[in-house]
């Protein structure tokens, strides 16, 4: 297997065709296994992937140090080829309730020397806002990460979860190589005017959800159950009819892979890499099990039957429920 690269748009840097996403590393889908974890880094460093995504408020420190770690262990010639992109400016408690979001210039450079030292690195590849902090125009926030790229300390400005005009804010303020935005069969939003805005502007997407949190990836049944650390125990598209109705869309998808001789992960992946050469999905292997099905996807190859076929088992907006609770989903500039 060769693992292919994009661009992350037309300013940004060439990275690995799949990014691999490190937030359920560090609990957010429960209890994690930290020797397994820094395994699956270095078998995704080993195939090929050169981005690694991260946020400063995943286990609050946590998934940076594991990264860290991850990096410090692995041999010198994939260490160096690994780009790191962060999330800044969720605030939280000390019992993992969201407090919301701090974007102002000052707290952005404190994020950066913060996540600086705990990823042990002189620069952070890509660095963005979590969320839009309603009470800090986006220029501001911004024109902040421009000025940690001019003194060195970050490379490249990303953006996640905004909206067309918060994007042509931003991208009239500095250069924006990507949006990071949740992205699959399930979540099609994006396509209706932010996708279109993201392609004049030259901007690229990294997709973060490719599997819906594994309710589109062939392993969740409907008498699963999820521990209350576990963040889908309170996602709606989890919940009781809606994750049944959900997975009636996954069976349809089996289908179509088992036609194919794959999983229902990698068609689901497959899609995604599809949607277009600016489209980096990332996908969230927590083992090397279930990093080396998301890297089989790359293998797969779609064809315009296959494509209608995916189209009419999960037409879009066919998903129930939202895919955050209402009070996350209030926080969504992109959702506006």
């Amino acid at each position: 297997m060769t693992l292919r690269t994009r661009n992350l748009g037309t300013t940004g840097p060439l990275v690995s065709a799949l990014g691999l996403g490190c937030m359920g590393m560090s609990g957010m889908y429960g209890d994690s296994d930290r020797a397994e974890s820094i395994a699956t880094i270095h078998a995704a460093l080993e195939a090929g992937v050169t981005l690694l995504d991260t946020g400063d408020f995943y286990g609050m420190g946590h998934n940076e140090l594991l990264i860290s770690e991850a990096l410090r262990t692995a041999p010198a010639a994939l260490r160096e080829n690994a780009l790191i992109s962060v999330k800044f400016g969720a605030q939280r408690t000390p019992d993992g309730t969201w407090l919301g979001y701090d974007a102002r210039p000052a707290a952005v450079k404190t994020w950066a020397a913060y996540s600086l030292q705990r990823l042990g690195v002189d620069h952070i590849d890509v660095y963005r806002p979590a969320r839009l902090d309603p009470a800090v125009p986006i220029e501001e926030t911004v024109g902040a990460i421009a000025e940690l790229v001019e003194a060195g300390y970050v490379r490249h400005i990303g953006l996640s979860e905004v909206g067309a005009e918060t994007i042509r804010r931003a991208a009239a303020t500095a250069p924006i190589a990507d949006l990071q935005i949740e992205y699959s069969l399930i979540s099609r939003g994006p396509e209706r005017e932010i996708l279109p805005t993201l392609r004049e502007l030259g901007i690229a997407v990294t997709a973060y959800g490719v599997l819906a949190r594994g309710l589109i990836s062939g392993h969740v049944s409907a008498d699963q159950s999820f521990a209350a650390a576990d963040f889908r125990a309170h996602t709606p598209r989890f919940q009781g009819e809606n994750l049944r109705h959900n997975l009636t869309l996954v069976e349809s998808l089996r289908k179509i892979a088992e036609q194919k001789g794959v999983s229902v992960a990698q068609i689901v992946i497959a899609w995604a890499l599809s949607r277009g050469e600016d489209i980096v999905p990332l996908i969230g292997a927590r083992t090397r099990e279930r990093l080396a099905e998301a890297l089989g996807a790359v293998e797969v190859t779609l064809d315009a039957a296959d494509l209608a076929a995916i189209e009419t088992a999960v037409p879009a907006d066919a998903a129930a429920g939202e895919r955050y609770a209402p009070a996350q989903m209030a926080m969504l500039d992109s959702e506006r």
